[in-house]
């Protein structure tokens, strides 16, 4: 058995099965598709990030996270997705034990590792936080309810949202320290 059979077995199918047999209920039922739409190909980070290179006091900010976004892209999304190639864990459930998962959004045509929704998230609201915390706050909650979104609608194992997290984060930190660097070479030369 590998690692991530192994994984999906003892930590976070139980962690699923868990949420589908005691929270799944018709109110979530309706609202964690319509929040999980949020995250999907990080459209709503983005179209904010670009609201905020229109306005002088946020410019910072607009750049900080399309750099987190663009380096989650990469790393996470075209790298390591078809590296990894960790299939979905209703597509686990019905090869491994023949249960079919009823989903509630459509089948996801890509691989599990790791949730873009989740890193997508987790970079924008890092981003916010570091600059402005009325802000970041609001983001962050949104960024932790679109991760349990993919674990609520069964479309991620929850290490794929743990390590989703974890790398969002990082990238966020990342992002924001390459357009601070950028803007002090910048003014650096203006002088």
């Amino acid at each position: 058995m590998d690692i991530l059979s192994y994984l999906a077995e003892h930590f976070d199918l139980p962690i699923l099965n868990w949420i589908a047999q005691h929270l799944w209920c018709p109110l979530l039922d309706t609202l964690m598709p319509a929040i999980t739409v949020l995250g999907d190909a990080g459209i709503f980070w983005i179209a904010l990030a670009v609201v905020f290179l229109f306005i002088p006091k946020l410019r910072k900010v607009g750049l900080g996270m399309g750099a987190a976004l663009l380096i989650g892209l990469l790393v996470c999304n075209i790298t390591l997705k078809p590296l990894v190639a960790r299939i979905r864990p209703y597509d686990y459930m019905a090869q491994e034990y023949g249960v079919q998962i009823k989903l509630l959004i459509e089948a996801q045509h890509d691989f599990s590792f790791p949730s873009g929704h989740t890193i997508a998230s987790f970079e924008a609201a890092t981003v916010l936080m570091i600059h402005n915390k009325k802000l970041g706050i609001p983001a962050l909650i949104l960024a932790l309810i679109i991760a349990f979104s993919r674990l609520y609608l069964y479309v991620h194992y929850p290490t794929d949202v743990i390590t989703s997290v974890i790398l969002g984060i990082g990238f966020g930190f990342l992002g924001n320290c390459l357009v601070q660097k950028g803007f002090a070479l910048y003014e650096k030369k203006k002088a």
